[in-house]
């Protein structure tokens, strides 16, 4: 009986196929497709005709690459990716263009740049009265009693002179006015903000913070670290709705420097809640995530208090929570910021002889804290800009990698800004992340010199060649909003290390060469938070994150100054514009 039927029906399909033609064309393609599972071997996006930078040393250029389902497919010569092609795939013909992996920013704050991008705006301001006038204009904006906010100044850019209260309380008579300075440790209160907050002349410093006192002993409106904490407490809370904007306003903007992925170590500093970090992962990442509006990858930092609650986050949902966002680690600080003369150092500051600098956690404490997460499997990330707290840090990581015994674990520093003689080769000898930000030297280096003396400025500061010479993984970032998240300028940076008014190099021996500092901004700055499988370099199942720059060939890239992004694409597909 089955075997009639089975006749029955290739007769029909015999007859079907030579005597009605229009069934044969249509139907007969249908039925047989029908029978087979649907798989897709071909491109979604074939890119070609470019200088295609990759990353990988292996196999550095490329022209052409295939892309499928947000990964590359494979990645070589255009005449070895034709068998990729097939019906539906798009081709995009870059008529020569460099392209260049997805950057990578190593460092950055994203909730609070694009908060600040909303606020009273004091970057590259340089005269007094100009300050003054900007916060005028926000009062003038603003309702009566409520916070004026704002933050980038940088009193080195009008010689130095501090800012006080009594600069803006005349134009401030109603409203409590913050305003941070550009490294974020360090920041102005008018009295009004002094008097709600109720710090007096009879206020004590905090531990790990400085309050700013006048000759007379009054406050002048300056709060250094921990001590910031007096005021920030007062001051609302940002809105969920006001974060979901701002994270996404930020993240807009990065995409237009060619940025697709930043390290976010949040909005925790000396002095800020260990909350905020938290409440941003729940409210505005996670949020954006399952909404599908997450516009870049995120990999997410947490204060190192909360180790233990990103341990069991880990432990429950893995590292990658989806394609876009990644548990990375805990951060933690050991010092200050050179601009607010409290990064510590061995020797006092020379403008300031009686001044280390601070030491912003009780270091018994860290230590624990740094020993109970490294051995939970944590990477740890420590904030260390003068050359004391780097050596600090250093000896500790040495040792807590004696105690919980070998691993890869990538130990990593923020910023290693100044060492001390002998310290770069540290970093190779105990495979430490060096996280650093190039351009920040743009703007420390007139007052580096003025706080240290030429000698020690000279000698220890800013020292990328030699970090790269020791083995030292560098990556490189921004920390923004500090300075704005621009890789192909902190590249450029690194590369000439020449600050605003300058004619030659600072320290022209630790420059970078183009190779060098491109690669530090993608694939080392990949693997400095364990993503190297996943993103940092364009070569085939990675993800298909690039940027098309504007120069016609890479000759152009690497002696012009003047390359810009043309679009960056996320996943394969196109982001900005």
């Amino acid at each position: 009986m089955n075997l009639s039927i089975v006749i029955s029906a290739s007769i029909a399909i015999f007859l079907s196929v030579f005597f009605f033609p229009s069934f044969n064309s249509t139907y007969w393609l249908k039925w047989r497709a029908s029978l087979i599972p649907s798989t897709k071997f071909g491109a979604d996006l074939i890119v070609k005709n470019g200088v295609i930078f990759t990353s990988d040393p292996s196999f550095p250029f490329a022209n052409s690459m295939a892309i499928r389902d947000g990964r590359i497919l494979r990645i070589g010569n255009y005449s070895s990716l034709q068998d990729l092609s097939e019906y539906g795939t798009k081709e995009l013909n870059l008529e020569g263009k460099v392209v260049v992996p997805g950057f990578i920013d190593s460092h950055v704050h994203l909730i609070s740049a694009g908060l600040q991008m909303a606020r009273v705006q004091l970057k590259g301001v340089n005269r007094k009265d100009e300050v003054v006038r900007r916060v005028k204009e926000a009062v003038l904006n603003a309702n009566r009693g409520s916070w004026i906010l704002g933050g980038g100044w940088n009193n080195d850019l009008w010689g130095g002179e501090l800012p006080m209260a009594s600069w803006i309380d005349e134009v401030t008579p109603d409203n409590p006015v913050w305003l941070t300075r550009m490294d974020g440790h360090m920041g102005l209160a008018n009295s009004v903000a002094l008097k709600l907050a109720g710090v007096t002349n009879l206020t004590k410093d905090p531990n790990g913070g400085t309050i700013m006192q006048t000759a007379d002993g009054e406050p002048t409106g300056l709060l250094i670290d921990a001590a910031m904490e007096l005021i920030l407490s007062w001051i609302p809370e940002v809105s969920v709705d006001e974060r979901r904007e701002a994270m996404l306003r930020a993240s807009s903007f990065a995409l237009t420097r060619g940025v697709t992925t930043v390290v976010d170590v949040g909005r925790y500093f000396p002095g800020s809640s260990v909350e905020h970090s938290w409440q941003d992962f729940s409210d505005v990442y996670q949020w954006a995530d399952s909404s599908g509006k997450m516009k870049i990858r995120v990999c997410l930092f947490f204060p190192i208090e909360t180790w233990s609650r990103l341990y069991g986050a880990i432990h429950r949902a893995g590292r990658a929570l989806s394609n876009w966002i990644y548990l990375g680690g805990v951060k933690a600080f050991a010092d200050g910021s050179l601009g607010s003369n409290s990064a510590l150092f061995h020797e006092p500051y020379f403008d300031d002889p009686h001044n280390y600098g601070l030491q912003v956690v009780e270091f018994e404490s860290l230590f624990n804290m740094t020993i109970a997460s490294d051995m939970s499997g944590l990477q740890v990330a420590i904030h260390a800009i003068g050359d004391k707290a780097n050596d600090l840090i250093l000896d500790m990581y040495e040792y807590v990698a004696l105690k919980n015994g070998k691993r890869d674990r990538r130990f990593r520093i923020e910023h290693a800004q100044h060492l001390a003689p002998g310290t770069a080769d540290r970093f190779g000898q105990q495979g430490i992340v060096a996280s650093v930000q190039p351009d920040h030297l743009l703007d420390d280096a007139d007052a580096a010199i003025r706080k240290l003396g030429v000698n020690r400025a000279q000698k220890g500061s800013y020292l990328f060649r030699s970090l790269l010479s020791s083995n030292a993984l560098l990556a490189l970032g921004s920390d923004w909003p500090v300075t704005s998240t621009y890789p192909l300028r902190a590249i450029r940076t690194a590369m000439n290390r020449i600050p605003p008014g300058w004619d030659t190099a600072w320290i022209p021996s630790e420059r970078l060469s183009l190779n060098d500092a491109l690669i530090a901004h993608t694939i080392s700055a990949a693997r400095a938070c364990f993503l190297e499988n996943e993103i940092g370099s364009l070569s085939t199942g990675k993800l298909a994150d690039f940027v098309i720059l504007s120069s016609d060939s890479w000759d152009e890239f690497a002696t012009g100054g003047s390359t810009s992004v043309n679009a960056t694409y996320v996943g394969g597909i196109q982001a900005y514009p």
